[in-house]
Parts: C-alpha cells; sequence; structure tokens
C-alpha cells in the first residue's frame, strides 16, 4: 500500500436519531477527523440488496432514500448533497468480472445507512459518494467482491461497509438510548470482538452457527453482512482491525473497525 492508500471501515450506522445521539456523534466525527481526507467514498449498506450488482446514482443532489418509518417528520427532511462520483463508478465497473453483469440505477439516491453517518462524518458534503448494492448475503462472495475493490484504496477510496454489529429489533424491549445489552447482544459482541481481535475470518464467516446470541442478534443478516465487504477490501482480511467504536445503543452493539 501506499501512503495514499485509505483504509476500509465497518461502522454500525445507527437509525436516523443517532444524528441526536451526543456521544456517538462525538465518535464518529473524531474518527473521521483522525482519517486521511478521502478522494471520494464508496459505500456498501445493509439496506441495498441487489443482484446483480447494482449502481447507483452519479449525479449530484439526487433524493435520497428514506427507507423507514415511524419517526420524526424532521429526519425526512434531512439533506446531504454530496457530489456525484461518475468517474468511480466507472472504475467500479471495470473491477468487475466479465461473466458478471452489472447494473446501472441512476435515480437511486443514497439511502439511510449511507447518509446518516456521513452527515456526521463529512458534514459538509463535499466529497464525492457512490453507493452500490450487496448483489449477495454470502460471506465468501462478499470477502471476493471486498477483493476486487480493493485496488481503489490506493486511488483514495474510502471504502466503507456499514451495518450493525447486532441487529435483533424484534427482540428489544426497551428502545431507549441508553437500554441494558440483551444478552444475546451482549453476548454476540463480545464473541465478535474476540474474532476480530484474533483475525479469525472464518469463524467469522460461519457466524451464523458460531457465534453465541444467534439468531436473535441477527433474524436477518444484512447488517453483518457489509463486514465482508470491508475485510475483502482490505490489505489482509485476517489482520488484527482497530475497533474504534464499541459499547451499545437501544441494547445493539455499535462496534466499529477499521482496517488497512
Amino acid at each position: 500500500m501506499t501512503d495514499l492508500a485509505m483504509p476500509a471501515l465497518y461502522l454500525s450506522h445507527g437509525a436516523p436519531p443517532l444524528v441526536d445521539d451526543e456521544l456517538w456523534v462525538s465518535q464518529l466525527a473524531a474518527w473521521s477527523a483522525d482519517l486521511p481526507r478521502p478522494k471520494a467514498i464508496l459505500i456498501v449498506s445493509a439496506h441495498w440488496e441487489s443482484a446483480p450488482l447494482t449502481i447507483g446514482s452519479t449525479t449530484t443532489g439526487t433524493p435520497l432514500v428514506y427507507d423507514f418509518g415511524g419517526f420524526d417528520p424532521k429526519y425526512y427532511r434531512v439533506q446531504y448533497a454530496s457530489p456525484g462520483a461518475p468517474d468511480l463508478a466507472g472504475r467500479v465497473a471495470a473491477l468487475m468480472p466479465d461473466n458478471e453483469p452489472v447494473y446501472h440505477q441512476p435515480d437511486r439516491g443514497l439511502d439511510h445507512g449511507a447518509y446518516v453517518p456521513l452527515t456526521v462524518m463529512y458534514p459538509d458534503a463535499d466529497v464525492p459518494v457512490l453507493q452500490i448494492s450487496m448483489p449477495t448475503l454470502d460471506p465468501e462472495r462478499l470477502l471476493h467482491l471486498g477483493e476486487r475493490l480493493r485496488p481503489l484504496r490506493e486511488e483514495g477510496v474510502l471504502i466503507v461497509g456499514s451495518g450493525f454489529t447486532t441487529h435483533g429489533l424484534p427482540f428489544l424491549r426497551d428502545y431507549s438510548p441508553n437500554a441494558v445489552a440483551p444478552g444475546w447482544s451482549a453476548e454476540f459482541d463480545a464473541w465478535a470482538s474476540e474474532r476480530f481481535a484474533a483475525g479469525d475470518v472464518d469463524a467469522l464467516i460461519d457466524f451464523r452457527a458460531k457465534a453465541p446470541g444467534m439468531p436473535y442478534a441477527h433474524p436477518t443478516i444484512e447488517h453483518f453482512a457489509p463486514l465482508f465487504v470491508t475485510l475483502g477490501a482490505s490489505s489482509n482480511p485476517e489482520q488484527v482491525p482497530q475497533q474504534v467504536i464499541d459499547g451499545f445503543w437501544m441494547g445493539l452493539a455499535k462496534r466499529s473497525l477499521q482496517l488497512v
């Protein structure tokens, strides 16, 4: 890796009220302040599954996707008019195998898994952002996708997998921000932290069978899946990542990672 190479991130993105949580906002803002300035951001969110791989809008000002319900109306008025990244879209397409088609959805703006953390990390919306879909939830295939995207880091692109380390929303009983983490959430988070510290990619791939707290921690797995794009995009998926953020919000683990 050269001095220009950006890290790869896996972050727990939070619901729209994330922006009202002073601790989390301070953590994300401090994290981004410590990062090199990216030339562009490529983000994969838990909230966009589409096969084959689909490239979102490359136009500045495409309306955001307010893919949530039941929140205060103010959250539906949020804007984040980051510059489009058509050149990055071309590079992503060029890195994909010839036998795997790439689709384009030019009117698909950023969803909340992308724009909510970015409004905190890059509040001026002055870094070009491109969102692509997760074409599969299979961890090994997502690792390979991340590997294909890895060269972009040498070009100053910050690659972000945006999910949530635990996401058992149907099993929560206390929805307050400072709720005590349920046992299944705390157990899964502790296991994940240990596996990260050991560089144990094989166990992480098999998390549905090996992790405690399942299936409650992830009754559906789309919020853990972006991790594998991040691991694949790193210089070595078995490296020990920097665990930048830990703790819980609404009882869910907000553990977030940085890899080189």
